[in-house]
């Protein structure tokens, strides 16, 4: 097995995400998940783009593993945000696992952020992932996900504004990242801001931001006070059309606000895996995003 870095081109990025979806549909069908539905060519292009954004910020943080043949079998991507190191992705083939690979693309982004104080991984629930980010010293915290078709009538208002945001709150998100997480997500609004709507509430009460994605998910939530997450979740999910399915991913025990405000306007809740967090406690009101942690 050779580990090579990822480079910033189409092909590699292409392959990145290959890899990534025959992994994780593997994965669901071992947790007895549904099978994912095949991307568009939209849904593609960003994922492409998504694996090149984290190629140009972190060179050093992605890599692939190659087998004998020269052909892919995994690929881990990590990031480093002001102290705040964060795998965005880990994925190795099925025919692949249990022969050390796994371990080979964790141990280098972990080196990448060996000089690190704190540490996130968005953990699947698949049983290999689990014990390999313990093994690496994470705590791990059990997460929960809604999701379902928002019911707006059982949804109160919000109690105050919170109105579409763009670049010109860039500095306004990092004094909140750097507040909720220790660390501002900085060059990753560029790749948010491009493909979700962006929330912001800024008022005596404090500071936040909601990125909601085209397809109904809550991509990123970070706030100075749970009423000002409260009020910015809320009005991420009454933006959503009529009959719009939403996703709330990655909360932990300390996201009650979200809980209470989900299940209020009518969706399911799950259990989806493990916050991995070394060096820190759970960031608080905050849902992490899973590629920008």
């Amino acid at each position: 097995m050779l580990l090579r870095p990822v480079r910033d081109t189409e092909a590699d990025a292409e392959t990145v995400r290959r890899l990534a979806t025959a992994t994780f549909t593997a994965s669901d069908a071992v947790k007895g998940d549904g099978p994912l539905s095949e991307p568009g060519p939209e849904q593609s292009a960003a994922r492409r783009e998504k694996a090149r954004q984290l190629v140009r910020a972190d060179p050093g943080g992605s890599w692939l593993a190659m087998d004998a043949a020269g052909e892919p079998v995994g690929a881990a991507q990590s990031l480093i945000r002001e102290g705040t190191w964060g795998l965005a992705l880990l994925v190795v083939l099925p025919d692949a696992q249990g022969k050390g690979v796994g371990t080979a693309l964790l141990e280098r982004t972990l080196r990448y952020g060996s000089a690190c104080l704190r540490g996130l991984i968005c953990s699947s629930r698949h049983p290999m992932a689990a014990r390999s980010y313990r093994r690496a010293g994470f705590e791990l915290h059990p997460m929960m996900r809604l999701d379902g078709i928002v019911d707006p009538a059982r949804l109160a208002d919000p109690d105050g504004p919170a109105v579409e945001g763009s670049a010109a709150h860039r500095d306004l998100m990092d004094s909140v990242d750097r507040r909720v997480r220790g660390g501002a997500h900085g060059v990753d609004h560029a790749y948010l801001l491009r493909h979700c709507r962006l929330f912001v509430a800024d008022d005596l009460a404090g500071s936040g931001y909601c990125y909601l994605d085209a397809d109904g998910r809550v991509e990123l939530l970070a706030a100075t006070s749970r009423r000002l997450a409260t009020r910015l979740l809320i009005t991420a999910l009454l933006s959503l059309p009529d009959g719009t399915r939403a996703t709330v991913p990655h909360l932990t025990g300390e996201q009650q606000w979200a809980l209470d405000v989900g299940l209020a306007a009518g969706l399911r809740l799950t259990t989806s895996g493990y916050l991995g967090l070394r060096g820190m406690r759970p960031p608080a009101p905050y849902i992490p995003s899973g590629a920008f942690l």
